[in-house]
C-alpha cells in the first residue's frame, strides 16, 4: 500500500473507538485493524450495567454502538488479524494477512488473548509454525502441513493449502497440542499420536501482543505504559485491556483518548 497513515490502531473495541474519535478531531490520518465484531469479548457479554451515560444493554448492543461511532470517524477499517508490527526507519510496518500497511505511530488496543500458547508454538514461530496460510503457504507447496483451528477461516486456509498441492491434516482448535522439532518444527503431537509435518498453521482470532510487537515491557500481565500510554517502544502506545487490570470499559475509553493525544504529540514533534 502506498499510503502511509499517521496512526494505525490495532483492535476495534472501546479503546480503539475512543482513540479514533480523538485522532479525527486532531486531523490525523488513521486506519483500524480489527476482527469481526462478533469475535470480541464485549460482544459476548450478557449485559453491561456500569457504563456512565448509557442505560443497561447487552454487549452486542454496545459493540454495535462503538462500531458505528468508529465508522463515523471515517477511519479506514481493515478487517483481519494483525500478525506483526515492525519498526522501519521512523515508521512502522503492520502485516495483516498477506497485506502490509505503514504508519508513523501505532496504538495497541488489542485487548487480551485468553488462548494459551501450545508447547513449542512460540519457540517455532517462523520456523515451521505460522498464523497465516496465505502468507506462508507457498513455502510448503507439495508438503505435509497441519491446520489447527475451527470456523470458516480455518476451513478456507485448509482449502487454500490443498489447492496449492499441500497434504493437509485438519485439527479443531480445542485440544492439547505439542509442537516439536530441531531447527524447524517437524512434529505435531495430539491425543497420544504423533504427526510428522513440515508446518503447523494455527488459526486464531487474534495474535497475542507479546508476539505482535518486539521490545515491549510487561508488568502484572499487561503492557507496561506511562501516564501518556507510551510503551517501551518509541511511537507505540497502548490502551484498554492489553495494559492490564481493571478490565473495564470506562478505563479503556479514557486510555484510548490519552493514547491518541500522545500519538499526536509524538507525530507533531517528529
Amino acid at each position: 500500500m502506498d499510503q502511509i497513515y499517521d496512526v494505525i490502531i490495532i483492535g476495534g473495541g472501546a479503546a480503539a473507538t475512543s482513540a479514533a474519535m480523538t485522532l479525527k478531531n486532531r486531523g490525523k490520518t488513521f486506519a483500524v485493524v480489527s476482527n469481526k465484531v462478533e469475535t470480541g469479548s464485549l460482544y459476548k457479554a450478557e449485559k453491561i450495567t456500569n457504563y456512565p451515560g448509557l442505560p443497561p444493554m447487552s454487549g452486542a448492543e454496545m459493540t454495535e454502538l462503538f462500531r458505528q461511532q468508529l465508522i463515523d470517524t471515517g477511519a479506514t477499517i481493515i478487517e483481519g488479524r494483525a500478525l506483526s508490527v515492525l519498526p522501519m526507519d521512523g515508521t512502522f510496518g503492520v502485516a495483516v494477512g498477506s497485506d502490509y500497511y505503514m504508519a508513523g505511530s501505532i496504538i495497541l488496543t488489542a485487548g487480551i488473548t485468553r488462548e494459551k500458547l501450545y508447547p513449542g508454538e512460540a519457540e517455532y514461530l517462523g520456523r515451521g509454525v505460522s498464523y497465516c496460510a496465505t502468507c506462508d503457504g507457498m513455502l510448503y507447496r507439495g508438503k505435509t502441513v497441519a491446520v489447527v483451528g475451527g470456523g470458516e477461516e480455518a476451513k478456507q486456509d485448509a482449502d487454500f493449502l490443498e489447492s496449492i498441492g499441500c497434504s493437509v491434516l485438519r485439527f479443531e482448535k480445542n485440544g492439547r497440542y505439542e509442537i516439536s522439532g530441531g531447527m524447524k518444527a517437524n512434529l505435531l503431537k495430539f491425543a497420544g499420536e504423533e504427526y510428522p509435518v513440515d508446518c503447523v498453521f494455527i488459526i486464531k482470532d487474534t495474535v497475542s501482543v507479546t508476539q505482535l510487537v518486539p521490545g515491549l515491557s510487561y508488568e502484572n500481565g499487561g503492557i507496561l505504559v506511562d501516564r501518556g500510554m507510551a510503551t517501551a517502544v518509541p511511537g507505540v502506545f497502548a490502551a484498554g485491556d492489553c495494559t492490564g487490570k481493571p478490565l473495564q470499559l470506562a478505563k479503556a475509553v479514557g486510555e484510548g483518548n490519552v493514547a491518541a493525544l500522545s500519538a499526536c504529540d509524538y507525530l507533531d514533534k517528529k
